[in-house]
């Protein structure tokens, strides 16, 4: 328990960047509407209070998802936000399977109509450049190869933002203002903004850095996580030492002709643990 507490940054010290910090702060439907409204350049409604890691299962057979942050705007525009801080080979195909999974649990059974699914939006805020183009933004539509003027209006738009792009001259100086402030989320990177939806992000975040709800309830997630890797670590040691026995058991069984049982009392396996080889055998 001490390790652990020792170890953990305190909750002053998470950036939004960091996956707890982001939730509790987005977790504010004015807050989540000022951060939307700077992605998109326009205000931004939200109608209900935004869902924080909503799991969403369409069969126990299919695997669920778990979306970051989930809100719906007053036109009905879906909206999924996720923080990204460890690039992932699989990023571009896990924004398909969720824009799938969302657009699945949209329709009601009996409605036949497909004009009436959402738009939907997939938001992945990245501390790093997933194609290399050094944009702040990507934005994907599904365009006709043989004519790329014409657009598949299918309602289904997947954001990917970069925290540290170089083509200032042609995004919102306040969406890299706010991309900028997610990677260093200090007072000294919200002071130098002259973005008002910033400053108003700053102050939920120093209000959430300050409760100590949040601080427990932070330092209860870091300590759930680490005893979980641990217990994943100690699992992958105890692995280790059963592959490790099972093979020294075959090669004796092998080399000098023994019996598992003479092996195993070769090698002094355990009484209680004999049974176990025997079934693995």
């Amino acid at each position: 328990m001490e390790k652990s507490k020792k170890n953990a940054p305190s909750l002053q010290e998470l950036n939004l960047v960091d996956r707890f910090l982001f939730d509790e702060v987005m977790e504010d439907s004015g807050t989540h509407q000022d951060i939307l409204s700077i992605i998109f350049g326009r205000d931004i409604s939200i109608l209900d209070e935004p869902e924080t890691e909503k799991e969403i299962r369409i069969s126990s057979l299919a695997r669920s998802i778990r979306l970051d942050v989930f809100a719906i705007d007053e036109n009905q525009d879906i909206y999924d936000t996720e923080m990204q801080k460890v690039r992932k080979p699989d990023l571009a195909k896990r924004s398909r399977y969720y824009q799938g999974i969302i657009d699945t649990g949209i329709l009601r059974p009996g409605v036949l109509d497909y004009n009436l699914l959402n738009n939907t939006y997939i938001i992945l805020i990245m501390t790093f450049d997933l194609f290399g183009y050094g944009k702040y933004c990507y934005t994907f539509k599904p365009v006709c190869q043989e004519v790329p003027e014409c657009i598949l209006e299918d309602g289904a738009t997947r954001i990917f933002l970069n925290t540290r792009g170089k083509n200032e001259d042609e995004v919102s100086a306040e969406l890299v203002e706010f991309l900028h402030y997610v990677e260093n989320t200090t007072d000294q990177t919200a002071q130098r903004s002259s973005s008002e939806r910033i400053h108003r992000i700053h102050k939920r975040v120093k209000e959430v850095r300050q409760n100590e709800k949040a601080g427990v309830k932070y330092m209860l997630a870091w300590e759930e996580k680490y005893y979980d890797r641990e217990e994943a670590r100690e699992e992958g040691r105890e692995e280790g030492r059963e592959t490790n026995t099972m093979e020294s058991i075959r090669n004796l069984m092998e080399t000098l002709k023994l019996t598992a049982e003479q092996a195993m009392a070769a090698l002094k396996v355990p009484a209680e643990d004999q049974q176990k080889y025997l079934d693995m055998l």
